[in-house]
């Protein structure tokens, strides 16, 4: 990038130099005073060369190149300030107003508006004052210009530099966001499918003359919650080592939660579900509602194994309505449990826009959220 720079800025001084010579050949570089035609040619290369020499650091040294186009353009003002000359100080002007240090911005802006002012002054005071506003006018022409168009350029760049990082970091929030969020689905996964596989195999082993079907029936269970939970974790691992954000692949879906509903009853659930139509649900009250029954029924298995339960799914115009309810046993999700299953529920129905609500129905225990449609 660097050499690319180089070669750019050493073909734009070739070029200007050889403008600047076909013009000198041609005679038409005087601007302003001096002693005009009778300089020799050779006086006036010799001094745009070294203008040249310091436009080659334009870029890569602002200060130096300044400089040396300074003592360039002061010496062929002696001799009659040409436009050869006055071209290649406006361009080092500008690319060291636009690329340079934000210092020696401030400082170009200070000195080209103390010039321009002092220029009108002294012409007002020593001269015709009516000739001041020509020349604070061609000061402004030469030095204002080229550092006010810098400037201009200079801000719009630095906003769209602020607006790309602040988009940057915007992005990368809602990357840190997302994947905070599946990283919490994870206790989702482990309690549901882990919780039910250890529930269910518990139950295998505490049967001493159990029925075969019911074993083979238990164990195929077991055996689909190990991969399903295999399956959810990979997928969610992948998006959280991805750097980019992706969209997250959705394994789960309210029309399989007949499939939740076998596993509690093979964990020793009595469980009823009653469903309604959740065909073309939203996907993220679709994925919300599934794991919101996932827990309450994990919960269930945990707190109240054996008790009656029931999964009642109302699809309403506006909300799509949950309801766990349990009707023996202990409370779900009470004392003796951390109390983690409640809260990720109640996350779940909030991310959506939804409410929540659990607690103590008689002898049983009642999850209930709404979710918007």
């Amino acid at each position: 990038m660097e050499l690319r720079r180089a070669h750019r800025d050493a073909l734009v001084t070739a070029a200007f130099f050889t403008v600047g010579a076909v013009v000198y050949g041609l005679h038409m570089d005087l601007v302003v005073g001096g002693q005009g035609d009778n300089t020799p040619l050779t006086t006036r290369l010799l001094i745009l060369t070294v203008a040249s020499v310091g436009q080659l650091f334009r870029r890569s040294a602002p200060v130096v190149a300044l400089l040396v186009v300074i003592v360039a353009t002061a010496a062929d003002l002696y001799f009659g300030l040409s436009m050869p000359v006055v071209m290649v100080a406006i361009d080092v002007l500008f690319v060291a107003a636009l690329h340079g240090p934000r210092r020696l911005h401030q400082v170009l802006v200070g000195v080209v508006a103390t010039a321009t002012v002092g220029v009108a002054a002294a012409v007002a005071v020593v001269g015709d004052w009516r000739l001041s506003f020509y020349a604070g006018l061609q000061v402004f022409s030469l030095l204002a210009v080229p550092v006010w168009w810098a400037t201009n350029v200079r801000q719009h760049r630095e906003s769209a530099e602020q607006i790309a990082l602040i988009s940057e970091l915007d992005r990368r929030a809602s990357v840190n966001a997302e994947r905070n969020r599946m990283a919490r689905d994870l206790h989702d996964v482990v309690a549901g499918h882990l919780s039910a596989i250890a529930i269910q195999s518990e139950a295998v082993l505490s049967m001493r003359e159990g029925d075969p079907e019911t074993v083979r029936t238990v164990l195929k269970s077991v055996r689909e919650n190990s991969v399903r939970s295999l399956e959810e974790m990979r997928m969610m691992i992948d998006v959280l080592r991805a750097d980019e954000p992706v969209d997250e692949p959705v394994a789960v879906r309210l029309a399989d939660v007949g499939t939740l509903v076998e596993s509690a009853a093979a964990g020793g659930l009595d469980v009823e579900l009653r469903g309604a139509n959740v065909a073309g649900l939203p996907v993220a009250v679709d994925v919300a509602a599934y794991r919101i029954v996932q827990e309450a029924l994990t919960n269930a298995l945990k707190h109240a194994p054996g008790s009656r339960t029931s999964v009642t799914l109302e699809r309403q115009v506006r909300r799509l309505v949950v309801v766990v309810r349990n009707t023996v046993g202990r409370a779900t999700g009470g004392s003796e449990g951390s109390g983690t299953g409640l809260v990720s529920m109640a996350e779940r129905a909030q991310v959506v826009g939804g409410t929540f609500a659990a607690g103590r129905d008689g002898d049983g225990w009642v999850v209930r959220a709404e979710l918007p449609l």
